[in-house]
């Protein structure tokens, strides 16, 4: 009876066993909840623009660290402030996490956002956070590589000209490839969501 009970407890452990292994080998993906770019993913396009305090900003001097990029501008009534302060709670989520993410405010209005303006805007928001802003003529490329719409629009509001945008935030990842976009509003906890899970699959 015991080596009954023995092989019986035996094949039970076995079964178990089998049924772990087929769950592994067999599991979704992990699921990401931005729009995510298809493999093999794009790399990013590379850029260089001045920083307030002179030096230089190259996008591939990160690898290593998430990037998060927004395009937009200073005078923004609403949807970059509101970005911004979003980003503020992102950091608050991720927690020490937040240590390998860089959020960089690029400006798609260079007669008015001078590199100081910039940087001391996207600082009020949280003292990492990178403004960078540049001529005309260094911006552009940058706003074509990233497909960012821009239109300068007349307007008799306090906030002058109103230069409709594109308001769409990248993901760029520790390879520096493309790798997650979101919609204007997404929510912080998907956002996060998303950096931990990149986190953990590129340690």
């Amino acid at each position: 009876m015991d080596k009954k009970l023995l092989w019986i407890g035996g094949g039970i452990l076995l079964l178990i066993g089998l049924a772990a292994a087929i769950s592994v080998m067999f599991a979704s993906p992990p699921s990401f909840r931005g729009t995510s770019y298809a493999e093999p993913f794009p790399p990013a396009a590379d850029f260089v623009l001045t920083q307030a305090d002179g030096g230089e900003f190259r996008l591939y001097d990160q690898k290593g660290k998430i990037v998060l990029l927004f395009f937009g501008y200073t005078s923004c009534p609403d949807v970059c402030p509101t970005t911004l302060a979003e980003m503020k709670l992102l950091m608050n989520e991720l927690g020490d996490a937040g240590e390998r993410v860089q959020v960089v405010f690029i400006s798609v209005d260079p007669d008015r956002d001078t590199p100081d303006r910039i940087q001391a805007y996207a600082s009020n928001f949280h003292p990492t956070f990178l403004g960078l802003t540049g001529l005309q003529t260094e911006l552009e490329p940058v706003w074509q590589s990233y497909s960012i719409f821009r239109e300068e629009v007349q307007s008799d509001s306090a906030f002058g000209v109103i230069i409709n945008h594109t308001a769409r935030l990248f993901l760029v990842d520790a390879q520096s490839n493309m790798r997650l976009s979101y919609a204007y509003g997404a929510p912080v906890k998907d956002i996060a969501h998303d950096i931990e899970l990149l986190l953990r699959l590129e340690p």
